[in-house]
């Protein structure tokens, strides 16, 4: 039976999250259906959650979690090696709504059940309500047999967040400083909280992400740990770039930081891509009242960098563009030991994130 955890924290019982670049058990995923936010009733989106789900499992095995309305048609696009589990949930983004896990060195695992509300609340959040959302990462641990850290009053996304499993976080202040988190906090306060559930002793602060509307900036779209001491960026020198500013300064910023244990970062440039994603065209997405429009010519946030590192392998966004190939090959040379393998997700684009969203992976202990 599992229990939610009262009276302390991660940190004081000894648990961390370990970077994304530790062994994992499985990945888990959403399956999206929403016809406010994915175009053609989810159809074209479901495919390439499917594609998403296949090329994880050739790594480590998958767990999707559907409503009952949808289990059926998922079950049928997915092969039987993938496990399908019924969850409620009002969209597809576990890496946001999802547990951060945290494991002890005694084979001991936990999760952090962040309080969710669609990414702003009711100043900027993308939908309405969230109610089951919220309750997925209790789900998700109660299927497992994990006990939880409930953070009442602490509103946080597992997309605004990379871990070096070594006591250093990164995030954005364009997300984590945002009106519609925790404006009851100051900015010392939060860093504790992220100390106090990740087991970190350092946070070191991006100042702007790449997609204010969306998520307010999170981190997964501009540079991740790939193992201690190293970092991923997301690097451009063409300044019709829409991203160009963000980029710059966050690998200037990333190029003079010092992790925890004192260690000046490696940081390896990400290309992004040579022609922005916009929504052009037939859409045919419903409207409904409380979810924020797409509309035409929207800039859609695709960045490389939101890839998901799996157990020997790199599943990595690929979105049709003339810088697919070379994306691939940085990626690839950033993990020697690992094979980077791409896939189209352009569809999951247009719906307002990635790979790295759309799944949450459960370290081994």
């Amino acid at each position: 039976m599992t229990k939610r955890i009262e009276g302390t924290t991660p940190k004081q019982d000894g648990y961390r999250m370990p970077g994304e670049f530790e062994k994992h058990t499985r990945t888990w995923m959403l399956w999206p259906e929403r016809p406010d936010n994915w175009r053609d009733g989810a159809k074209p989106a479901q495919k390439a959650y499917a594609e998403v789900a296949k090329a994880i499992n050739k790594f480590e095995p998958v767990t999707m979690c559907v409503s009952k309305e949808q289990y059926a048609n998922c079950r049928e696009q997915l092969p039987s090696e993938i496990r399908v589990v019924e969850i409620a949930s009002n969209d597809s983004w576990i890496r946001d709504c999802g547990p951060s896990f945290v494991i002890n060195d005694k084979g001991g695992i936990r999760g952090c059940d962040w309080e969710f509300n669609a990414w702003g609340g009711l100043v900027d959040g993308l939908y309405f309500p969230w109610d089951q959302d919220d309750l997925v990462a209790r789900k998700v641990c109660e299927i497992e047999g994990i006990d939880t850290y409930r953070t009442t009053g602490f509103v946080l996304e597992g997309g605004s967040i990379h871990i070096d499993g070594e006591g250093t976080v990164i995030t954005t202040e364009m997300c984590l400083l945002s009106e519609g988190r925790n404006p009851h906090m100051s900015k010392e306060e939060i860093e504790k909280k992220l100390c106090d559930y990740l087991n970190c002793e350092k946070v070191i602060w991006v100042k702007d992400g790449i997609d204010p509307e969306e998520t307010n900036g999170h981190i997964d779209d501009v540079a991740c740990f790939i193992r201690p001491g190293e970092v991923a960026c997301i690097y451009t020198d063409d300044k019709k770039n829409p991203f160009y500013e963000e980029a710059q300064a966050a690998y200037k910023t990333l190029c003079e930081a010092t992790d925890a244990k004192g260690r000046k970062l490696k940081v390896h440039k990400l290309c992004l891509p040579e022609k922005p994603v916009t929504i052009s065209g037939d859409f045919a997405i419903d409207a409904i009242e409380g979810t924020m429009p797409r509309e035409d010519g929207d800039i859609c946030i695709a960045s490389y960098m939101n890839f998901l590192i799996v157990n020997g392998g790199v599943i990595v966004p690929q979105y049709g563009d003339e810088n697919d190939a070379l994306a691939l090959k940085q990626v690839q040379a950033m993990f020697p030991e690992r094979k980077a393998v791409g896939v189209n997700t352009r569809e999951v684009v247009y719906g307002g994130g990635n790979i790295h969203c759309i799944t949450q992976q459960q370290p081994a202990v």
